[in-house]
């Protein structure tokens, strides 16, 4: 990798480097150089996210590229990750003077990679980025598909992965839904990729009867903790019941804490993010007497 600028002068002298939102400081072991964490704006309306010496602004390195349509919190949470990520901080590319500049040089590509694929990746509470890339999977030409990888970590290869399984673990639909849609769009007319396994599972996910549970689950406990309910209560509502050995009914919470992903199910390890839709509309509508909109993701 070759460098861009030096330690000490900043490899652009765009006004935005001035006025740049600052995400976090750290110390470099090898250097005891002071480092911070910044957003810079780009002309296309995305944001940079950069690893840069808090004194001179130089020696800036390319954490993440933030698209427009992404929410802004997105730079402050991949900032937050790279800082607590200790052992592989610093290991990203060095910023150049095309990054920031208004005009596209000459000879930068203009190819759907570029842009629809730039995106910064989705990243879990685990350490994994996730974003769609053109694998090769042994088909006569590469495949669009969502792919997971560690952050920061350039030396294992990505992974394919369904839409569902981003979705399930990010336990939001979005914008991993959006980012699928575009880059669908963006692809339908090239011949030389494969779009047909991340359009099924596209269609699939959006047919599906079978929805995230995460609105569900904090609906259930903000009724706990706001609304004096009990979770014996809303289960009992639902019709769901048991009986000790004195005969006492009361509710079935075990099933209730299953249904909203509190607790795993029988011979699973980890709480499943998924609930059926008919049964969510039981658990809004009887147990929590809202409507189930209210609950849906």
């Amino acid at each position: 990798m070759s460098a861009t600028a030096t330690p000490d002068s900043p490899v652009c002298d765009a006004p935005v480097c001035e006025r740049a939102p600052c995400f976090g400081r750290y110390v470099e072991h090898e250097t005891q150089d002071v480092r911070e964490l910044v957003g810079l704006a780009r002309p296309d309306g995305s944001t940079f996210v950069v690893d840069r010496l808090a004194r001179t602004a130089g020696d800036g390195r390319v954490v993440a590229r933030i698209a427009a349509s992404e929410p802004p919190e997105n730079a402050a949470m991949i900032a937050e990750m790279y800082l607590a990520d200790e052992p592989r901080r610093g290991r990203c590319r060095l910023l150049g003077a095309d990054d920031l500049a208004r005009t596209r040089p000459a000879s930068s590509p203009t190819s759907i990679e570029s842009t629809v694929l730039e995106h910064a990746p989705l990243l879990d509470g685990e350490g994994y980025c996730f974003r769609i890339r053109e694998l090769t999977t042994g088909r006569s030409v590469p495949e669009l598909r969502w792919a997971r990888s560690r952050l920061h970590d350039e030396q294992e290869p990505p992974e394919p992965v369904t839409l569902r399984d981003v979705v399930a673990r990010l336990e939001d639909y979005e914008p991993a839904r959006a980012l699928t849609i575009e880059a669908l769009a963006a692809y339908r007319e090239d011949p030389s990729c494969s779009t047909c396994t991340l359009d099924g599972e596209l269609q699939r996910l959006q047919a599906s009867t079978i929805v995230l549970n995460r609105g569900l689950r904090e609906a259930v406990r903000g009724a706990v903790k706001f609304r004096g309910l009990s979770m014996s209560e809303i289960a009992l509502r639902c019709g769901r019941t048991k009986r000790d050995r004195a005969g006492r009914v009361s509710g079935e919470t075990s099933w209730l804490a299953r249904r909203i992903g509190q607790v795993p199910e029988s011979g699973e390890q980890h709480p499943s993010p998924w609930v059926q839709n008919d049964v969510l509309a039981l658990i809004a509508r009887d147990g929590l007497r809202v409507c189930p909109c209210e609950v849906e993701l």
